[in-house]
């Protein structure tokens, strides 16, 4: 995947360097080992259906366009919601749909969802987000504050969530209307 499209053109530079880089309103683009490792954690085998909440670049939203059937991304800034699609268009990638909102609410729409991949550090997973988890459905996030979190993976399963922690990481943080909910604690057992 062409990274260096996905960023800003004065740091074209280092697109390719394990880093993350700025792409204005102060967000990020995510490093790519930590993307590559958050999307091997949703072990996606190609026909699913993945909600990705916070489109940024849309880098993320390409590199799942490519592992699964369709994607459907929510971005809360317009600006950058708009730059993704632009960029995902000249590419060709068509099985990706931006919408502008609140990332936390989800998009019920098109639920339930195989999988779920969160690009922003909140406290847990948002219950509106596990509610639109098809039984089976994995979810990826970054579970702390912006400061420091850790990728956690949570499986819809007969009689509830698993997770699995991983990594150590640093992401922007979640923001929404249920990015900090305390009914979100339900995949932490509360």
């Amino acid at each position: 995947m062409p990274r260096h499209l996905f960023v800003p053109e004065a740091l074209r530079g280092k697109a390719y360097a394990n880093t993350s880089l700025p792409i204005g309103d102060g967000q990020t683009i995510s490093q790519p080992l930590t993307v590559a490792g958050m999307l091997q954690m949703l072990r996606l085998t190609g026909a699913e259906r993945v909600l990705e909440v916070g489109t940024g670049s849309g880098y993320q939203a390409a590199l799942l366009a490519r592992l699964c059937e369709q994607v459907f991304t929510v971005e809360r800034i317009e600006s950058l919601g708009r730059q993704a699609r632009r960029v995902l268009d000249s590419l060709g990638i068509f099985n990706v749909n931006v919408r502008i909102g609140d990332g936390t609410m989800g998009w019920s729409r098109y639920q339930p969802y195989d999988a779920i991949v969160i690009a922003a550090a909140g406290p847990s997973p948002p219950r509106v987000l596990l509610e639109q988890l098809a039984p089976g459905g994995r979810m990826v996030m970054p579970e702390g504050g912006s400061q420091g979190a850790r990728i956690v993976l949570v499986e819809r399963c007969e009689n509830g969530y698993t997770r699995t922690s991983g990594g150590q990481c640093r992401f922007v943080p979640l923001i929404g209307k249920e990015a900090w909910s305390d009914e979100s604690s339900a995949a932490n057992g509360g």
